[in-house]
């Protein structure tokens, strides 16, 4: 459940800005230009809270050292695989549609 609503928060930040760069350059170099200026930021949130949870692992009880790992894991899954590649090939194949039912997906806003 964590890790779900972790991955909405990030692509809610990501698509927002990737939305507001759209409206000045189009959705594929907006996609271009929104990763790049919500990488970081999202990528250093994603390895601060990996980190966080991987201090669990220290405690020597099995079921806090499963949890840290997976949770961890699933963090920095979710950081470098999902947030930097799938979501915005996902947008950039799908091209103005991905902002259906808005104005935007028919290029008139």
């Amino acid at each position: 459940m964590f890790l779900v609503a972790l991955g909405i928060d990030y692509n809610i930040f990501l698509m927002t800005r990737v939305r507001e760069e759209s409206l000045h350059h189009g959705t594929h170099q907006g996609i271009s230009r929104g990763l790049a200026i919500t990488g970081g930021v999202i990528t250093s949130a994603g390895l601060v809270l990996a980190a966080t949870f991987a201090a669990l692992s220290v405690i020597p009880i099995l079921f806090l050292v499963q949890l840290a790992f997976i949770v961890a894991f699933g963090v920095l899954l979710d950081t470098f695989v999902v947030r930097t590649i799938l979501v915005p090939a996902l947008g950039y194949d799908l091209g103005r549609k991905i902002w259906w039912p808005s104005k935007l997906a028919s290029g008139k806003e």
